[in-house]
């Protein structure tokens, strides 16, 4: 058993897993802002039924989401202890921001949102989950930050093998930052309402009572989910100058990669610099589902007439389409990723130096431990999700007003 290879399965599972919930986290809370927002600003019970519905399902995978990051970030110390003693110092500045705004103030926002209810003002309360919402999007930013360094290390010195923080606004300004973020986020709008729209159709296949309000949550969601996908298509294919001119190797073998691999031996050593076959096998699956789904684009006429609806069939594209997001953001993670290898800071930090001093059996059983949690902790949460989705709209439990109590109200003491 070669551990550097069992070290890589580990990460790639559990940062596939997480990610996951990330893109879910992210799409259905920018949905939520809209639907409370639009309660506040209307008054409509329709809209309060919307948000209470689909923040029930937000919290469920949030909450086990918080989970499977914890239990991310213990590989990340378990596994890569060569990553933290050479890069610690730059790689772990965002980190340790994104730690400080998802763990704490998302986190603060979304109680005092979730027991915020009935006891509130309605401004207040909408705040709150607007602060979750751009709490949401700053954790995603300072995760691609660093993630972005290690595709392309920037604003660094090396000083006694130990690189060191040099300029942090050039970590904010990295050519492998910007289009990919706004890919990431255009990815979780794209699966947040495919999921909407998914969920709306299969109420609307079952002949629901509640058809007029999952008939209005369907089209927001198809309509999020056409924008998003022209959105993923354009950030998709804008990435590929970006990321040719800081990683040479990723794509091909041309003058420059092979002028890079040159220099990487005469540092390094001879080896294999060229990244996996896995890498441009998952990129290209991903653009196809990505052209595939702009089709959502074709099924917009069911935003204008009810007699679509009820012929069920484009309803059941919907719902079978629901997988095939999830399917193109593992490919897309796979195809960064993967690409990038065999480095863990490109062109700094070859991956076999990275990873613990640890044996093979250890790797394992870590290995087998984590991937047991995470895919229980999946399993739950899509099993939790399916439940209280089918279970409708009419009462749902987060929001409810508290049961008027029948006991008589007991007098105050007296403090003098």
């Amino acid at each position: 058993m070669d551990t550097l290879l069992l070290a890589r399965l580990q990460f790639a599972t559990t940062t596939s897993i997480h990610f996951l919930f990330v893109v879910v986290t992210l799409g259905l809370v920018t949905l939520l802002v809209g639907m409370q927002t639009a309660w506040v600003l209307t008054g409509n019970p329709k809209w309060e039924r919307l948000a209470r519905y689909w923040g029930q399902l937000y919290v469920i995978n949030y909450v086990l989401g918080i989970a499977t990051g914890i239990v991310m970030e213990f590989q990340f110390g378990l596994n890569w202890s060569g990553l933290s003693r050479y890069v610690g110092n730059v790689f772990g500045a965002p980190l340790a921001i994104e730690t400080l705004v998802a763990f704490f103030l998302e986190s603060t926002f979304l109680g005092m949102w979730i027991f915020g209810w009935h006891r509130l003002r309605k401004g207040v309360h909408l705040a709150l989950l607007w602060g979750v919402a751009l709490t949401a999007y700053a954790s995603a930013f300072w995760i691609m930050v660093a993630n972005s360094w290690l595709q392309n290390p920037v604003g660094y010195e090396v000083r006694d093998g130990i690189a060191h923080l040099t300029d942090f606004g050039a970590l904010l300004t990295n050519p492998s930052l910007g289009m990919a973020f706004g890919h990431v986020v255009s990815a979780a709008l794209l699966v947040g309402g495919m999921l909407m729209a998914a969920v709306s159709a299969w109420h609307l296949i079952r002949r629901t009572p509640d058809f007029l309000l999952f008939r209005t949550s369907l089209r927001i969601g198809l309509v999020t989910a056409a924008l998003a996908i022209t959105l993923v298509q354009g950030f998709g294919f804008a990435q590929f100058g970006a990321v040719g001119s800081v990683q040479p190797t990723k794509f091909g073998q041309g003058p420059e990669a092979q002028a890079l691999v040159a220099e990487w031996t005469a540092r390094f050593g001879p080896g294999d610099y060229a990244p996996p076959v896995l890498a441009n096998v998952g990129l290209g699956f991903m653009i196809l589902i990505g052209l595939a789904l702009g089709c959502v684009w074709l099924l917009l006429p069911l935003l204008f007439r009810d007699w679509i609806i009820r012929l069920r069939f484009p309803l059941w594209l919907i719902l079978l389409a629901l997988p095939l997001p999830f399917v193109a953001v593992i490919l897309g993670w796979i195809a960064r990723e993967v690409g990038r290898q065999p480095w863990v800071a490109y062109g700094l930090l070859p991956t076999e130096q990275a990873v613990s001093p640890v044996g093979a059996p250890v790797m394992l059983t870590s290995l087998i431990g984590f991937s047991l949690l995470l895919g229980t902790l999946a399993v739950t949460n899509w099993v939790l999700l399916a439940r209280h989705a089918a279970r409708g709209a009419a009462d749902p439990a987060l929001g409810r007003p508290p049961a008027p109590s029948s006991e008589p109200a007991r007098p105050e003491p007296a403090l003098f």
